[in-house]
């Protein structure tokens, strides 16, 4: 990295969330979401290629790495996590809109801060990965159903299939046997084999297994909610697309209707699995600085 990291505390809600920062203090800034069941360090191969240019801010969620690890499970509904994510970037960005990057459920949680009126003050330009738009998804799979053909029945069921594990999140008991089940090999060995991950790469966080099981409340607080009764949910902000054609977790047909609801799209598909931030850094990265400097033009 161009220099170590700084940690410091933002506190919302009454959970306290670590954050990093690291980078040119002078550049633009970068806010970096994780998904689960990961902390900050997913990134990490991704970070030392922006930094140069870049003042990196990244942080663990609630429930995951350093961050408070809340009890309730409404308290991993997605209104929380926006403003979580709200927070840092109020805090480390008072006074200009930041560009972000995330992942996974990091991506999910962004999605619902984008669609939030004052988004537009806070952020720049959000690149997502691997994490839909709940709502978005909800409406798309009712529009495909309500319009049976062969085509579109396959393709929410290509999602429903690749989505069968949450079902298994959402019941006590099960939703640790299975994680249990996951991890048995390692986290660098299960990576491999679900999204083509070269296990060098990967690093096993101490709290991986513990953050893991918190973080099937986001999957019951969340998932039936949005997807029985999606919102109609408009983005102003510029959006990036970032596609894994290859990941079996997030199928990309759902991707098809976002320009219905997103003002300012840009989409990039590259042949990759589900963490791609870990297998694919230099590419995310050169897309996402690519992007930014688009928005300059």
């Amino acid at each position: 990295m161009r220099e170590a990291s700084t940690r410091t505390t933002v506190v919302n809600e009454g959970m306290s969330l670590a954050v990093y920062e690291t980078g040119n203090p002078d550049g633009e800034t970068i806010v970096l979401v994780h998904g689960w069941p990961d902390t900050h360090e997913m990134w990490s191969h991704i970070v030392p290629r922006l930094t140069e240019r870049f003042r990196v801010v990244s942080y663990d969620a609630r429930g995951a790495g350093e961050s408070t690890v809340p009890r309730e499970r409404s308290a991993y509904r997605l209104p929380n996590l926006a403003s979580d994510f709200h927070a840092v970037v109020d805090a480390v960005s008072p006074n200009a809109p930041v560009n972000v990057l995330a992942h996974d459920w990091g991506a999910v949680t962004v999605w619902d801060a984008a669609a939030e009126p004052h988004a537009v003050d806070r952020i720049r330009s959000y690149t997502s990965i691997s994490g839909p738009n709940l709502d978005h998804l909800g409406k798309w799979s009712r529009s495909r159903l309500t319009k049976p053909n062969w085509s579109n029945v396959k393709q929410v069921l290509a999602q429903t299939r690749a989505s069968w594990y949450t079902v298994t999140f959402h019941i006590p008991g099960l939703s640790t046997l299975r994680i249990r089940r996951q991890f048995a090999k390692g986290w660098p060995a299960f990576l491999q084999e679900f999204s083509d991950v070269d296990p060098s790469l990967v690093t096993e966080n101490p709290t991986l297994f513990s953050d893991a099981t918190n973080g099937v409340n986001l999957y019951r607080a969340n998932l039936l909610p949005r997807l029985m009764k999606p919102r109609e949910r408009f983005i102003d902000i510029p959006v990036h697309l970032i596609v894994n054609t290859e990941d079996v977790a997030v199928r990309p047909d759902h991707y098809e209707d976002t320009g219905k609801w997103v003002k300012n799209l840009t989409r990039n598909d590259i042949h990759a699995g589900h963490w791609s931030p870990i297998s694919h850094a230099v590419e995310i990265a050169e897309l996402t600085e690519k992007y930014i400097d688009s928005l300059n033009i």
